[in-house]
């Protein structure tokens, strides 16, 4: 592979640090190598001026209580950016993390479950929802069950909530008072047709949506090298099979 060729991995880590820009409070969860790696590297990027706690990780997770610390800093206020993705997503930006098919509780399939993904939807102010699998299985017109509930105009205090929904095809933006999303671009090699044939929502769409911003070779170099360095202390596996020239340096 030439040098500069960018891995679709590494369009969505240069993506999730765009959209990370001017965040001073981020976190990621667990079982989250893409969007752990973003947060790195908006970190390196912002020169310093931005935390970042990578759960599951030593020398990146400053929390002392794990999970709980995680949600009491959400509800001071102190996060800023946190990720969530689903099994289930649907044009509302509600989430499915419970199960899908039949009837509730006894779901044709069973996922993880919705641990505290409806309090952070609810408190941390930019969240980014993220799926690589972008499919009309996963991003249906309406989740099997709420397990993370979209904003709805109904009065809720409810300082959270999401900016959009990045997959391998594309980013949405979403629009709260609207509840809807909209295509804001389109991943390089892909195009607006596909992504209508793999979306079970409907959404808005420009006239033209630009291709997703690629990055530079500064960028690809800082990726690759610190950055997957960094990250191989939480996800040796996927750096191995992402960066293998990290792991061999």
């Amino acid at each position: 592979m030439n040098d500069l060729a960018v891995r679709p991995q590494e369009l969505l880590i240069h993506t999730i640090a765009r959209l990370l820009a001017g965040c001073r409070l981020i976190a990621t969860g667990s079982s989250s190598p893409i969007p752990g790696a973003g947060a790195l590297l908006a970190r390196a990027q912002s020169g310093g001026q931005m935390r970042v706690n990578v759960l599951g990780s030593i020398r990146n997770d400053f929390f002392c209580d794990g999970g709980v610390e995680l949600f009491d800093i959400a509800a001071q206020g102190r996060l800023e950016a946190f990720f969530l993705g689903g099994g289930q997503i649907d044009g509302e930006a509600n989430i499915n993390l419970v199960g899908a098919g039949g009837e509730y509780p006894q779901t044709d399939v069973r996922w993880p479950g919705s641990f505290g993904s409806a309090y952070l939807y609810y408190l941390v102010p930019r969240v980014i929802l993220f799926r690589e699998e972008h499919s009309r299985r996963v991003l249906v017109p309406k989740v099997d069950f709420i397990s993370s509930a979209g904003p709805k105009n109904d009065g809720t205090y409810r300082p959270g909530g999401p900016v959009g929904l990045l997959t391998n095809l594309c980013w949405f933006s979403f629009d709260r008072p609207r509840r809807r999303f909209t295509l804001e671009s389109v991943h390089p090699g892909h195009s607006v047709e596909e992504v209508r044939d793999n979306t079970g929502f409907d959404f808005d769409c420009p006239p033209s949506a630009p291709a997703t911003q690629a990055p530079d070779a500064a960028t690809l170099a800082l990726m690759r090298g610190q950055i997957a360095r960094e990250l191989a202390e939480t996800y040796p596996r996927f750096v191995a099979r992402l960066f293998p020239q990290a792991v061999a340096a």
